[in-house]
């Protein structure tokens, strides 16, 4: 699949991929048609999606049976009235029914934006009257139905409701409860709308908007992130070359449909290779119960954030056969060294780091023709150009700290549109938060790093989190990256405090583990202060630590570290 994108389809080292990485883009790309459908006439019985539940449940759909149910899937939409260009948002966790509504309103040309069931009525009305929202499809549960309920009367462009039933037991729907008034019953009338008689619903052009997601930023309300059609196009990078995946593997990318990680590891990429995608569709996580999951049914390739790692390393494997695990790779935030160094005493796998954005796809990687290094983002992705620069925009050297830029004027693989493939189309409605981003020729990620004489690049902070202290710029990953080696501590985050003297100084803000609680105090504090002295450089440690039973966090699960400095200041 992937010689009909890409003009060289094999790399073996970091050169070759910079200097060959060439796509051959379409003139009117739609993933839908372009590479699931095709699939589905080249080699309609190769298994695409392999389905399970917490309640036991499992469904097998080949590419010939996706294309079938997404048509369906799309006819019934278009029967209430979605078409070209409308905004849908989706509340379906990990259903199989995501899969169905992802590639039917990519048919359709409509806007589909992915939600988390997490949200509350407020936030639901906030997403539908930024977006224009014109139908919301969701889970079939008393939560989010209610919530949504809530919701509807202040959200005047909503006209559609669907709901979608889970499944509760092995080869049987859930029970029949009833839905709240409004809401269509996916189960009972979609494969009662009428066939869909072939060929395409619409023509969609590049430059359409496909995609867009509500950004969970550390502060401030959620921004829309538009992507076009060519995004999807932009993800064959991140599952044939990061995820190393082949026809045959079995990928498991843990992430809720909800977020921008869903089509980085569920979706895009993993087809574009022809690999079978594993769902675990489930309430609670549980670290032991996904090991066993990935033993059962021999998953081959897995991506998960560091949160997932650093649970499942205080498993025991040897009570799990792991023997099918080929490749692992991690992103969402920065990979602490301990983690990488335990998981490959455990496993003896490497953990491939990536890096990049709501607003993009990867942007930064750790190759399999390369070397990781513990604790690096890895390289730049050659479908983007990259650059680090200073506070004044000037570049900087290596091992100086700066901010990671897409070079939106420079690279050779923009589109015809004029940006990079994959990256987004700007902030919907609002040209000023677009152009405070993306300006002077270059997208700017808030993300600071340095980059080592290998070129590799190295995760220090977002540009507000890093602490100027005594004339030192200090990022807090390098601090917690020390706290993690240290057994007492399961979580940490790390935020500057006003200091008198020095100006600030470094404040960590510590989760501890279960064995350690009751060590919690003076003590316990002395102890991780010489820790970090002797891990990493000495005027890093942090001179104040507060012990915590969890820390604060985005409804996406990334600390706000904002709001850590806010109650600091509000104590001041």
């Amino acid at each position: 699949m992937i010689e009909h994108f890409l003009k060289q389809t094999r790399f073996t080292s970091t050169d070759d991929f910079r200097a060959n990485l060439e796509f051959v883009v379409p003139e009117h790309f739609n993933f839908a048609y372009d590479v699931m459908d095709r699939w589905a006439a080249e080699e309609p019985d190769r298994v695409a999606l392999l389905w399970t539940n917490d309640q036991g449940a499992e469904r097998r759909a080949t590419f010939g049976q996706l294309k079938e149910q997404s048509d369906q899937a799309a006819a019934y939409l278009q029967s209430l009235g979605i078409g070209k260009g409308d905004p849908v948002m989706l509340i379906l966790k990990r259903h199989y029914e995501w899969w169905l509504a992802m590639l039917a309103l990519h048919k359709l040309g409509a806007v589909v934006i992915p939600a988390t069931h997490m949200l509350t009525a407020h936030d639901v009305v906030y997403r539908c009257t930024r977006a224009s929202v014109k139908a919301i499809m969701c889970v079939a549960d008393s939560y989010v139905t209610t919530q949504v309920s809530q919701a509807l009367p202040q959200c005047p462009t909503v006209e559609t409701l669907v709901a979608v039933r889970g499944m509760a037991a092995p080869g049987k729907p859930a029970a029949a409860e009833a839905l709240p008034a409004g809401f269509h019953d996916w189960q009972a009338e979609w494969l009662q709308a009428p066939r869909h008689n072939g060929g395409r619903f619409c023509q969609t052009d590049n430059g359409d908007t496909m995609l867009m997601y509500f950004t969970s930023g550390t502060s401030g309300e959620p921004k829309m992130v538009a992507h076009d059609f060519l995004y999807a196009l932009g993800h064959l990078t991140t599952g044939v070359y990061w995820h190393n995946l082949h026809p045959g593997s079995l990928h498991l990318t843990v992430a809720d449909t909800g977020w921008g990680k869903a089509v980085w590891g569920k979706f895009y990429g993993q087809w574009f290779a022809g690999a079978t995608v594993f769902v675990f569709d489930h309430e609670k996580f549980e670290a032991a119960t996904l090991l066993r999951q990935m033993e059962r049914y021999r998953v081959t390739s897995f991506c998960a954030p560091p949160t997932i790692y650093r649970f499942m390393i205080r498993e025991d494997f040897t009570q799990y056969d792991l023997s099918a695990l080929e490749h692992c790779c991690t992103a969402g935030e920065a990979l602490n060294p301990a983690v990488f160094d335990r998981f490959r005493q455990l496993t003896g796998l490497t953990i491939y780091e990536g890096f990049g954005q709501t607003e993009t796809t990867m942007t930064l990687g750790t190759f399999p023709w390369m070397q990781a290094k513990p604790g690096s983002m890895g390289m730049p992705n050659p479908q983007y150009a990259i650059g680090l620069v200073k506070p004044d925009g000037t570049p900087c050297e290596d091992g100086e700290k700066g901010e990671i830029v897409i070079l939106a004027d420079e690279t050779a693989r923009a589109t015809p549109q004029g940006k990079p493939l994959g990256l987004f189309k700007g902030y919907y409605r609002d040209d000023e938060l677009t152009r405070r981003a993306w300006h002077d020729g270059m997208y700017h990620t808030g993300d600071v790093a340095w980059r080592d004489e290998d070129g590799y690049y190295w995760f220090v902070g977002r540009t507000d989190d890093v602490i100027k202290s005594s004339g030192y710029r200090i990022g807090p990953f390098e601090v917690e990256s020390a706290l993690m080696t240290h057994p007492a501590v399961v979580e940490c985050a790390i935020t500057g405090v006003p200091d008198d003297i020095r100006g600030m100084v470094v404040k960590a803000t510590v989760v501890l583990a279960a064995e350690y609680r009751q060590r919690a105090g003076d003590e316990l504090v002395r102890e991780l202060q010489q820790h970090v002295k002797r891990v990493t450089a000495p005027y890093k440690y942090p001179r104040v630590i507060e012990f915590v039973d969890e820390l604060p966090k985005t409804i996406s699960g990334k600390v706000r570290r904002v709001e850590i400095r806010q109650r600091d200041s509000e104590k001041h």
